[in-house]
C-alpha cells in the first residue's frame, strides 16, 4: 500500500514510519508542517498535498494525531485518511471534522471511544499504544546493576507559566476557594474525572480571567477545555509533586525531566531523558518505573507504559481501566491505589527481586507478543 505520510516531530515517529516499511508499505511524505496550520494555511496546503496526490496517487493519507483539515481536504479528494493519536487529552478531536466519511480516527482510550460509539460516532476506533521491542532490545546498558532504585520520567507542566496559575490571579476569593476544593476532591478520585460537570457556578469568571478561543471546526465546550487544559493540568502538577516528594522521603528517587531547577530533599533531577536511547535505558536500570498518568485521561495506559515494559523495566503505575484489557496485574504490572500504596509496594518489590524481575520479563514479552507498532499498523490497516 502506497502511504501519504505526513509527519512531524512526534514522539515514536522514527519506530512507526519502520513498522510500515517493515509491513511492506510504501512511504510518501510530505514537507507541509501541521502543528502551526491553522485554517487561514488552507490554500497552501490544499496545494501542497494536491500535487502529492497528482503526482503518487497514493492509497491512504495518514497522519499521527488528527487534523480537521486534512480530513476536509481527504473528503473532498475521496481518499481514506487515518490518524492515530497519541495524546490523552486532544483538542482537535472536539470537531465537526469527525464524522468525514473518508476518517477512522484511532485513540488510545477506551473509555473515550465508548463516548464517541454512544453518540452515533463511527469513524472513532480504540486502538492503544505500542513500543518497538525490537529496537529497545538492542539497547544495553555497560552496568550490570541497577543504577537506579525508583525512576520516574515526565513532566510537572511546570516548564511554562501554569494557565491554571494565570487564571487564578484574575479570580476571585470565592472562585479561588471553589477550585482549590474541586482539586482537593479530584485528587482523592482515581478513575472518574467529575471536573467539566460541576464548573457552572465559576464559568463566568473563568472565562474572563483566562479567555480561550475555539477554531472554527471545534465543538468543544468551554468546560471541557478548561477542565482538561487548565484543571486537570494542575492538579496533574500537584499529584506528582506530592507522590515524588512521599517516594523521595521514604526510598529517594531518581527524576528525568525538562524541569530542570525543580528539586527536593532526596530526589535527585537529571534533566530530560531523550526518548530513543537515553529513556529506555533508564528503563533498564531502574529498579522500580512509576507512571503517574495525567488527570482527566479516562483509562486509557500512557506511551510512558508501553516504553517501560518494552524495555524490559518493572512497570508501577496508578490504575487505569484499559491495563486490564491487555495486561494481567502482579503478573505483568503493578498498579498502586494510593500514596500509601504505592510506597508500600515500592518496598514490597525492592525487597523481593526474583517475583520483580519475573513481572518485568512477562511484560515484556507480552508487548513484543502482541503490542509493537507493527502489531498497530497491522489493526489500523486492516479496517479500510
Amino acid at each position: 500500500m502506497k502511504i501519504l505520510y505526513i509527519p512531524w516531530d512526534s514522539v515514536g515517529q522514527d519506530d512507526l514510519e519502520d513498522a510500515f516499511i517493515q509491513e511492506g508499505h510504501t512511504l510518501v511524505y510530505s514537507t507541509v508542517f501541521l502543528e502551526k496550520k491553522t485554517y487561514s494555511d488552507l490554500p497552501e496546503v490544499e496545494a501542497r498535498l494536491s500535487g502529492i496526490l497528482d503526482n503518487e496517487n497514493p492509497d491512504i493519507v495518514f497522519t499521527v494525531n488528527y487534523y480537521p483539515m486534512i480530513s476536509d481536504f481527504c473528503h473532498r479528494h475521496k481518499i481514506r485518511y487515518i490518524s492515530w493519536i497519541y495524546d490523552s487529552h486532544f483538542r482537535r478531536i472536539y470537531s465537526k471534522t469527525v464524522i468525514n466519511p473518508c476518517n477512522a480516527i484511532y485513540i488510545l482510550d477506551k473509555q473515550l471511544y465508548l463516548e464517541f460509539r454512544e453518540a452515533g460516532v463511527s469513524t472513532v476506533r480504540y486502538l492503544p499504544m505500542a513500543a518497538n521491542v525490537e529496537r529497545l532490545d538492542t539497547l544495553h546498558t555497560k552496568q550490570s546493576d541497577f543504577a537506579y532504585d525508583v525512576s520516574f520520567v515526565g513532566s510537572l507542566y511546570l516548564e511554562t507559566l501554569q494557565p491554571f496559575t494565570k487564571m487564578s490571579e484574575s479570580l476571585s476569593d470565592y472562585a479561588k476557594g471553589y477550585l482549590d476544593a474541586l482539586v482537593a476532591s479530584q485528587l482523592k478520585i482515581q478513575g472518574y474525572d467529575f471536573i467539566p460537570d460541576v464548573l457552572g457556578p465559576i464559568m463566568e469568571e473563568m472565562r474572563k480571567a483566562y479567555p480561550i478561543s475555539h477554531e472554527p471546526w471545534s465543538i468543544e465546550s468551554d468546560e471541557d477545555y478548561y477542565a482538561q487544559h487548565v484543571i486537570n493540568r494542575w492538579i496533574t502538577t500537584v499529584e506528582r509533586v506530592d507522590l515524588l516528594d512521599a517516594v523521595a522521603q521514604k526510598f529517594g528517587v531518581d527524576f528525568f525531566t525538562h524541569y530542570k531547577i525543580f528539586t527536593l530533599p532526596n530526589l535527585r533531577n537529571h534533566g530530560p531523558a531523550g526518548y530513543m536511547t537515553e529513556m529506555p535505558l533508564v528503563f533498564k536500570q531502574s529498579k522500580v518505573n512509576l507512571n503517574i498518568s495525567r488527570r482527566g485521561m479516562k483509562g486509557g495506559i500512557p506511551l510512558r507504559a508501553f516504553d517501560i515494559m518494552g524495555s524490559g523495566g518493572f512497570l508501577l503505575s496508578n490504575f487505569q481501566s484499559d491495563f486490564l484489557d491487555l495486561f494481567v496485574p502482579g503478573e505483568d504490572f503493578v498498579y498502586y491505589e494510593s500514596k500509601e500504596d504505592m510506597l508500600d509496594k515500592i518496598g514490597y518489590y525492592l525487597s523481593h527481586e526474583d517475583q520483580r524481575q519475573a513481572i518485568a520479563k512477562n511484560g515484556h514479552d507480552k508487548v513484543a507478543a502482541a503490542h509493537t507498532y507493527r502489531h498497530r499498523v497491522r489493526e489500523m490497516l486492516s479496517g479500510i
